[in-house]
């Protein structure tokens, strides 16, 4: 998940922002099959929403299981409880 493509991805679809992988390869200096694997992996890890839009599939961050997969990874690091997410 730490692939610095897939953080320029979830970056950009930050503040609840919907985008296509040919808008997000407008804004990233990545080509449209790497932009396009990488979105796959984050689908398939519950963190990205896919929307229809006519032609168009849309991208969208879904945040509640960012912020559990991101307490997660901290309480395998040791700096959060459990009892911490709110």
């Amino acid at each position: 998940m730490a692939h610095p493509a897939r953080i320029a991805i979830v970056g950009m679809l930050q503040n609840d922002r919907e985008a296509s992988c040919g808008e997000i390869v407008d804004t990233l200096p990545l080509a449209q099959a790497t932009v396009s694997q990488h979105l796959k992996v984050l689908v398939d890890a519950g963190l990205l929403a896919v929307r229809r839009n006519g032609q168009h599939t849309l991208y969208k961050l879904q945040c509640d299981r960012i912020r559990n997969f991101c307490h997660s990874f901290q309480c395998t690091l040791g700096t959060q409880t459990p009892e911490m997410l709110s």
